[in-house]
């Protein structure tokens, strides 16, 4: 580990997860005697991950600077992004800052973790939360789940925008269409760095809308009876199974939880006497029932997963059952979902499992990627979120932008960019890896035990 030297006017932006990996995004912005950190999530374990149920970052820099840090703000409501503030919350108890459907879904995760003195702020689009050298600006953006923001950091050197991730959608679900116009007035400002996710950036074009999907959900609705899926994508299906005269159920405890919060919140519609029970569904005919259940990307342990292996309690998957998986797999996750797609056709049920018009991403493609840069107009650029050819892609669509080389840095997770008015630098290390989580504790599973 390098050591890198103290200079009070330069910002570190530092990333303790999300670089060369999908998932456990966590970024930490670093200036005088303040810190404030961007989301808190986890990721899935790979294959030979055994006995680890998620991984989360390591955060011993947060706990080493603990008097510093101010609060996280997080963009949205996704895992990847929420998922390890429990055990953060554990070690440190800060402040967190999020929209209403972001803090509902943290408050569930908190709530089964028995942490009951979280200290928990909503804002809104356009709040900006005052610090003593830094402002949080909160700019609604869209993605695959309502509420997601991006994030302007406000301080004298120049303002760094997080996009968290995004996608341009001019005919959202909600009609809640992302700030361009606050982006444009932020850019007249001058934003020093951008920080942008790359999720996609591999993808030529631009993502669809997800009103798109409304059409072929339709088509196989008349004989759907099984679903994976998201928030947006849920109200699609509710509204597809009330046209089609279909009582809907949900299966898997994090499922369970979003249509809770969410209908509790505004943010999912359902009509009265739609949603049943799931112990009930056996009262009705399959052509009657929509089951909407966990596990789009074949985790071991959930519904879709269980229902596959015949070990869920409540749910059998039957000869002519049509399941459709509407989600594309994140990467590392293709033989997970293979297993559990293989196997749910060898119980005799069809399987829909990659067709574009049942599923759009939540995530920039690079015309959108070209059209953000373009609005933001920064002066240094930090690929954000993805493995590294997408971080490297994305780093060369700027350049393509016209944007210097040695202005663009492609990190590494720990790398500590140190920045100001005039220069940016990478200029050192600090301590990152993963932390691994099984259901008794944390960190307790080692190299060890993973070989054994």
């Amino acid at each position: 580990m390098r050591l890198f030297r103290k200079n009070t006017n330069k910002i570190k932006v530092m990333a303790l997860g999300g670089l060369n990996e999908i998932g456990k995004n966590m970024t930490v912005i670093e200036y005088k005697d303040e810190i404030i950190v961007i989301d808190a999530g986890m990721s899935f374990p790979d294959d030979e991950m055994l006995g680890v149920d998620v991984v989360i970052p390591d955060i011993s820099y947060l706990i080493k600077n603990k008097d510093k840090i101010k609060g996280i703000f997080i963009t949205h409501g996704h895992e990847d992004h929420i998922g390890a503030l429990p055990y953060i919350l554990k070690k440190i108890n800060i402040p967190i800052y999020g929209a209403k459907l972001s803090i509902g879904l943290i408050q569930v995760k908190l709530k089964e973790h028995k942490i009951n003195n979280a200290k928990l702020n909503v804002v809104s689009p356009r709040d900006i939360i005052k610090l003593s050298h830094m402002e949080v600006e909160f700019i609604k953006n869209n993605h695959s789940i309502p509420d997601a923001c991006s994030i302007a950091v406000h301080t004298d050197q120049g303002i760094i925008y997080h996009t968290g991730d995004f996608k341009i959608d001019l005919t959202p679900i909600d009609g809640e269409v992302m700030d361009i116009h606050r982006i444009c007035e932020l850019s007249k400002k001058g934003v020093l760095l951008l920080l942008a996710e790359s999720t996609n950036a591999e993808q030529p074009g631009s993502t669809m809308s997800e009103k798109t999907v409304g059409a072929g959900l339709d088509d196989l609705f008349r004989k759907a009876s099984k679903f994976a899926s998201n928030i947006h994508r849920l109200q699609q299906i509710i509204n597809t199974a009330e046209k089609f005269n279909r009582k809907v159920a949900v299966s898997g405890r994090s499922m369970v939880n979003v249509v809770a919060v969410a209908t509790e919140l505004g943010y999912l519609n359902i009509p009265d006497n739609m949603l049943i029970d799931l112990n009930d569904i056996s009262k009705y005919e399959d052509n009657e029932v929509v089951l909407i259940t966990t596990g789009s990307q074949g985790e071991p342990m959930s519904a879709l997963a269980r229902m596959a292996s015949a070990e869920h309690k409540k749910v059998e998957i039957k000869r002519g059952d049509l399941i459709i998986i509407s989600a594309h797999p994140i990467p590392g996750n293709e033989k997970l979902i293979s297993k559990v797609i293989n196997s749910l056709f060898e119980k005799g049920a069809e399987v829909v499992y990659d067709e574009s018009d049942i599923h759009v991403s939540g995530h920039a493609k690079q015309e959108e990627l070209k059209l953000m840069h373009r609005l933001v107009r920064p002066k240094f650029f930090m690929p954000a979120h993805g493995e590294y050819r997408m971080l490297k892609i994305h780093a060369e669509l700027a350049e393509e932008l016209g944007m210097p080389s040695q202005n663009i840095f492609v990190n590494k997770t720990g790398d500590v960019l140190e920045i100001d008015r005039n220069s940016a630098k990478v200029t050192g290390t600090i301590p990152t890896g993963n932390v691994l989580v099984d259901g008794l504790g944390v960190g307790d599973v080692g190299n060890i035990v993973l070989r054994d």
